[in-house]
């Protein structure tokens, strides 16, 4: 997970500051975008990145969009590309997994739960819950 880069697309400083914070920490190394068309041109512009993590409400292009788009360029088929946003909806969840999402996790995030769920999907691994021991 060490030296791995992470593009972090939200339209709040805030937001982007927090969870840069917390990446860098962990060890990660982060750039970022305020929107999807900026962190479009960055995707196509700059050395591939490993993860990205973005918002799906922003201005000029939202976050499903800049997915779509992602999804269309060859070195990012695989990429994982985890949704944080405030929409819990089990229609716009649905939604981005058909635009391409690998995971949706909802603000506010809880910082350690997403250093997991980062790793998670940079190994390529499930972070399911266990089954219940009744189900054996």
């Amino acid at each position: 997970m060490a030296n791995s880069r992470i593009l972090v697309v939200d339209d709040s400083e805030t937001l982007r500051r927090q969870v840069r914070g917390a990446l860098e920490a962990a060890g990660l190394a982060v750039a970022e975008a305020a929107e999807g068309v900026e962190a479009l041109w960055r995707v196509r512009s700059e050395a591939p990145f490993d993860l990205i993590l973005c918002d799906i409400y922003m201005p000029a292009m939202g976050g499903l969009d800049f997915v779509r788009e992602v999804r269309k360029l060859p070195a990012y088929v695989s990429t994982p590309i985890i949704v944080l946003t405030s929409d819990a909806s089990r229609e716009r969840r649905a939604e981005g997994k058909a635009a391409g999402a690998t995971a949706w996790l909802l603000k506010p995030p809880h910082m350690p739960a997403l250093i997991i769920s980062i790793q998670a999907a940079l190994f390529r691994v499930s972070v399911a819950p266990p089954p219940d021991s009744d189900e054996r």
